[in-house]
This record gives C-alpha cells, sequence and structure tokens, in this order.
C-alpha cells in the first residue's frame, strides 16, 4: 500500500511525485516504458513554467546541453513578413523533452519518490477507501490515484472522466536537427491548415514541430510538411536529423471533470486542446503545484478534498482553451490570420501587450525581468 499512486512518468506525472513526496506521502511512480518517455511536443517552456521548474527544484537539474533560452515569439507568414514581441518578464526556455525528464526524474527520487519504469498498468479497480492497480509486476494498492497517462488516457476512462469526442482532428509531428539556433525567440511559420514551431532546444540544437488540420490537408508525414515551408527548409539545408520523428493525435480532448472518487487527472489526460499557444506544460505544472497541497488531505478524505483545486484547474484551463481558440481560429482562416499579423507587425506594442496577457495574465506590465536562475551566468 501506497499513498500516492502516479500512472504516467512524464513531466505532469514527475511534477506531482516532487510535490507528493515533499508533502512526506509515500509516492509510486509507474511508467509503461523502460525509460523517461519521449513525445511528440514543441518543448518550449514559457517563462511561468520556467519558475515553476524552478520552484519544483529542478531547473538547476537540467544538462545546458539540453537546453536553450528564448526571449519571445516570432510570427512567420508564406511572404516572409511577420511579428515579433519579447515576453514581459522573464525568459522562456527550449528544453528537450529528454532531458527535462532527466531533470525532473533525479528531482523526484531525491524527494523520495519510487519510480518504476517498464511497469504498465492494465486493469483499475476504484474502492471507495482507496485504488487497485492491475500492473505488469503486480498488483498495486494505493490510497489515491493520480492519472498522468496522456492524451489518450487509459485511466480517465475507466473513471468515468471522458468526454465527447471532438468532430475536428489536428495532429502533430516532430523531430530535431543538430544546427545552431538562429534565433532566440520561437518562430511560428504559418501556412495554409498548417503551423510549423521552431525551437532552440541547446547550444546545437532545435525542434521541429508541424500542427495541421487533417480535414484541409489530410494525412501527412514530416518531409511533406516540410515542402510547405521553404525558408524553413532552406534554413535546415545540410542540418543533420538528431531524433527520430514522433507524432501526436487527435489533439483536442474533452474531460468530464478531473476528480472522480480517489481519482484525479493531470497534464494531457485532464483535458487538452491544442499545443498551438505553448501552454501545455505551464498548465500541468501548475496542476501538479496546486494538488501537492490537497494530496494529504485527500489520501485521508478521497476525492471531496479536491473540490478547490479542481475548480481552480478549471478555470485554468478555460483561460487555456480561450487563448488557443482564438489561435485556433487564425490557423483556420488564412485570410484573417495574414490581416491579423499584418497589424500586429504595424503595431508591435499591441503585439507585446497581447504577448503579456498570454503568458502573465490580463495587466502584465511591459517590463523586462531578469532571467531565471537557470539561464543566469
Amino acid at each position: 500500500m501506497v499513498d500516492v499512486a502516479i500512472v504516467g512518468g512524464g513531466p505532469a506525472g514527475l511534477a506531482v511525485a516532487i510535490e507528493a513526496a515533499g508533502k512526506g506521502l509515500s509516492t509510486l511512480v509507474l511508467e509503461r516504458r523502460s525509460g523517461p518517455p519521449d513525445k511528440a511536443c514543441g518543448e518550449g517552456l514559457m517563462p511561468a513554467g520556467v519558475r515553476a521548474l524552478e520552484a519544483l527544484g529542478a531547473a538547476v537539474l537540467v544538462p545546458p546541453d539540453g537546453c536553450a533560452p528564448f526571449v519571445g515569439i516570432r510570427y512567420l507568414q508564406e511572404d516572409g513578413t511577420g511579428a515579433a514581441a519579447r515576453f514581459p518578464r522573464g525568459w522562456g526556455l527550449g528544453v528537450r523533452r529528454l532531458a527535462l525528464a532527466q531533470a525532473l526524474t533525479l528531482r523526484a527520487r531525491a524527494a523520495g519518490a519510487s519510480l518504476q519504469h517498464g511497469n504498465g498498468v492494465h486493469g483499475v479497480h476504484l474502492g471507495p477507501d482507496g485504488v487497485m492497480l492491475d500492473t505488469d509486476g503486480g498488483p498495486v494498492h494505493a490510497r489515491f490515484l493520480v492519472a498522468a497517462d496522456g492524451l489518450t488516457s487509459p485511466i480517465r476512462r475507466a473513471a468515468g472522466l471522458e468526454g465527447a469526442p471532438v468532430r475536428r482532428r489536428r495532429f502533430g509531428v516532430r523531430r530535431h536537427y543538430v544546427v545552431q539556433p538562429w534565433s532566440d525567440h520561437v518562430e511560428v511559420h504559418w501556412a495554409d491548415g498548417v503551423e510549423a514551431y521552431v525551437t532552440p532546444a541547446g547550444p546545437r540544437r532545435v525542434g521541429i514541430a508541424f500542427l495541421w488540420d487533417e480535414g484541409r490537408i489530410g494525412p501527412q508525414r514530416f518531409d511533406r510538411l516540410l515542402e510547405r515551408f521553404p525558408a524553413l527548409r532552406a534554413a535546415l539545408a545540410g542540418a543533420v536529423q538528431e531524433s527520430e520523428d514522433r507524432g501526436a493525435g487527435p489533439l483536442h480532448r474533452r474531460v468530464l471533470g478531473r476528480v472522480a472518487g480517489r481519482v484525479a487527472l493531470v497534464g494531457d489526460a485532464a483535458g487538452y486542446v491544442d499545443a498551438l499557444s505553448g501552454e501545455g506544460l505551464t498548465l500541468a505544472f501548475g496542476q501538479a503545484a496546486g494538488l501537492g497541497a490537497v494530496l494529504p488531505a485527500a489520501v485521508v478524505h478521497g476525492g471531496a478534498a479536491l473540490t478547490g483545486w479542481e475548480a481552480e484547474s478549471a478555470a485554468a484551463f478555460r483561460r487555456y482553451a480561450w487563448i488557443t481558440g482564438a489561435l485556433l481560429q487564425l490557423s483556420r482562416h488564412p485570410a484573417l490570420r495574414r490581416r491579423v499579423i499584418r497589424q500586429l507587425a504595424r503595431h508591435p506594442r499591441i503585439f507585446a501587450r497581447l504577448l503579456a496577457a498570454v503568458v502573465e495574465g490580463p495587466g502584465s506590465e511591459l517590463r523586462a525581468g531578469p532571467a531565471p536562475a537557470l539561464l543566469r551566468g
């Protein structure tokens, strides 16, 4: 018997493990893969996400060759025109997913959590006083269960929290190249039905992620998508491919709630709209921090202790969904998107204010803050 079992050893699950073990709870992380899971993602942490990583005590553990700072966002259109804005406070961090998982794994173990890689869960039995999991390594009993098992979350379904499917389907795929980053911004290249995200992820690494609407351009492979961006293809000419392609989707997932009895959902398992806004990890770290504060009570009293946390998580998700939905409208209406980005290019202060509202919330001051400790010196 453990106090908290966490299914999923990605960043969301590891963040919860750090918080739970730090509260003195016996904590077990179950990950079906033999090592930290890689994932199709843009790998960009917004400034609030970097601050959350520092609060977890994991930022200093990220290897220097696995990350690179960035100072803002740049939008680029088909004709080469675009608009750019810097973050109002702090820096973002492009970080290779495996490097992030390594840092969080070290921190979780130091906090006292137990991690079992290669131990998948294939059965969930929910009871009033705890949860029993059928795993590859035998039964596991837990007083409380946290599902951090991703977009397709089997535990979400087992707990009766699966929402209705979404009609419009978006997919993503990513790849890394060995090349010195050519920009200190995350670049978003727009084309009809697809966007390309260029994130510095190390001193000699860039990550390229594509997101596309299946209804507009159909099933796609990485190289075919790259052909839609001649300038980006030219920038990568001669660069060595560093990683295998990884895909994900459909991206949009609805949930009926985030708590059911002695089960809570975090990260992508707790609902997802799209990767377009880059807020996924920040949202997951925020969920983990809030959940950690109330898990001791949840271990004793069950989900009744999580009413406030669930409401706060839902409110944070609604904000993320509104921002992401607005960007999706630009993606789905190219003529509107071209007009909007042209206006942002003409009025950079407006773009800066919009970016400040997205990454820091309404009323953000437009000021440059110090870099997080990870990026100083």
